[in-house]
């Protein structure tokens, strides 16, 4: 499965953003979908988590600002972006596992200026 983020960009804090995740195949029998961010200097970190037992899970630094939602029809992951802050700038990622296989998309960077 191959992934295509998007809907990155610049915005003022408190500001929103949708991003999202098209699969290029079904995303349906998936073990796991989830978002990542990586800030400049900083390590890799989960941003919110669908499991395949349909929890989703989110970083106490977004809790209550984002959600994390799935449409199994067009095989796309989204990240609603809410009450952004500048500490949410960074490259965002998603990542689909599918049994043994991890795939990753290619990152949207996403800006906050404050």
């Amino acid at each position: 499965v191959q992934l295509q983020a998007s809907g990155g960009g610049l915005v003022q804090a408190g500001g929103s953003l949708r991003l999202s995740c098209a699969a290029s195949g079904s995303i349906v029998s998936v073990n796991l979908l989830a978002w990542y961010r990586q800030a400049p200097g900083k390590q890799r970190e989960l941003v919110a988590v669908i499991t395949s037992g349909g929890n989703t899970n989110y970083a106490d630094s977004v809790k209550g600002r984002f959600t994390m939602s799935r449409d199994n029809a067009k095989n796309t992951v989204y990240l609603q972006m809410n009450s952004l802050k500048s500490e949410d700038t960074a490259i965002y990622y998603c990542r689909v596992v599918t049994g043994p296989v991890d795939n990753w998309g290619q990152g949207t960077q996403v800006t906050v200026s404050s």
